[in-house]
């Protein structure tokens, strides 16, 4: 299980000088969110081969930075917020190279009765 309350992916691309001050301004500023919630907000760069997520651990925060050395990561192209909430599962797919906006679990199924 996830440790985050909830896992946030900034739609626009983000200049990957930008630290944790910087990180946690657009997190406040324009998801209109707070940073230090428990929530783990990810950003990635122009080239789509950067990311960086930010949290609060409790006692500061802490920057997570993964740079791909030959792909992209397939990020958000057909959504027009400023962020989307994802699940951890989501999260990972995406961190493995699956575009989650074209990805379709199996539809879960919950039965009643058995004959």
């Amino acid at each position: 299980t996830s440790t985050f309350s909830e896992i946030f992916l900034y739609s626009l691309p983000v200049d990957m000088r930008k630290a944790m001050n910087g990180l946690s301004q657009i997190v406040a500023e324009v998801l209109k969110k707070n940073p230090c919630d428990g929530s783990l907000f990810v950003f990635i760069n122009r080239d789509r081969n950067t990311l960086k997520a930010l949290y609060w651990d409790k006692t500061g925060f802490a920057v997570w930075h993964k740079r791909l050395e030959v792909d992209k990561f397939h990020w958000l192209k057909t959504h027009s917020e400023d962020s989307l909430s994802v699940t951890c599962e989501q999260l990972d797919l995406l961190l493995s190279g699956i575009d989650i906006e074209k990805a379709k679990p199996h539809e879960k199924l919950s039965f009643h009765a058995f004959s």
